[in-house]
């Protein structure tokens, strides 16, 4: 499917991931609203999406009937459900994306039937402000057309990955889920500045933009983190200290172990 072919999209569901997907679509001018359909069963989520958005809202076989290319942004326990409302409805000519975790191509396409498209993608929450950091393999009647298609609006809220499938739950416990321990690490940063005197909000908006610029840093010279943190490191200072300490309490085995056990977790969804 070539982004040219592409009439109108669908989303089903309607939660946080979605709209910053359609937030991300709307500020590209990729699609005007008229062209974008969402369901929900929250009503609340789909007055936003009317109220906020202008977008068009209806049932899931209603969606399904409208787009031709549909989002599955429902929860991995409600695809069944999902899966039931999709019968007797054509698919032909239409391309599944699908942002449900750990959920494979393989189980979907076997629900949808030979010769749709259906690509996994794993965006995550930075969707919200256009800065996500997404992948996406494709399944076995997916073509580069679809690839080059699913890349272009993958953009439109962040950064884009191709990779294989067996990555995928990696790429869950690491980038899918790695916003919370970012956040968890802010927090735990800004605490050990209250905890030296600093007032709240001082340590907190100082934490952030500390992580913020580090991770420009980061990806605008290119450099690998260990030279970048090599750079700030005096011997006998205090960051010397201070990375002392995060090792012999162990923070980097920690990191590590969050990755092991949210993958670990994808696939256990993916499983169900």
């Amino acid at each position: 499917m070539k982004l040219k072919d592409i009439k109108s999209i669908g989303f089903i569901g309607a939660g946080k991931m979605a709209e910053g997907i359609i937030k991300g679509i709307l500020k590209s001018n990729l699609f005007p609203p008229n062209r974008i359909f969402a369901a929900d069963i929250d009503t609340k989520r789909l007055e936003t999406m009317k109220t906020e958005y202008r977008i068009e809202t209806g049932s899931n076989s209603e969606i399904l009937q409208k787009g031709d290319l549909i989002f599955l942004a429902v929860k991995p326990q409600h695809i069944d459900e999902v899966f039931q409302e999709l019968k007797g409805i054509p698919l032909e000519r239409k391309c599944f994306l699908s942002i449900m975790a750990g959920v494979t191509t393989q189980r979907i396409e076997e629900r949808l039937g030979e010769n749709v498209p259906v690509i996994r993608v794993m965006p995550n929450i930075a969707a919200t402000v256009q800065t996500a950091a997404s992948a996406y393999c494709l399944g076995r009647w997916a073509t580069e057309r679809d690839a080059a298609m699913a890349q272009s609006i993958l953009e439109t809220f962040g950064t884009a990955t191709q990779v294989e499938e067996p990555l995928m739950d990696a790429i869950t416990g690491l980038s899918g889920s790695g916003p919370a321990y970012v956040y968890a690490f802010i927090e735990a940063l800004s605490d050990g500045g209250v905890m030296m005197g600093l007032p709240r909000d001082t340590a907190l908006s100082l934490a952030a933009q500390t992580v913020l610029g580090a991770a420009k840093l980061l990806m605008e010279t290119e450099e690998h983190p260990a030279v970048l943190r090599e750079n700030v490191t005096s011997p006998g200072g205090t960051t010397i200290h201070g990375l002392e300490a995060m090792e012999r309490h162990g923070f980097r085995n920690a990191v590590i172990q969050a990755v092991i056990r949210a993958t670990e977790r994808s696939k256990e969804l993916g499983s169900k």
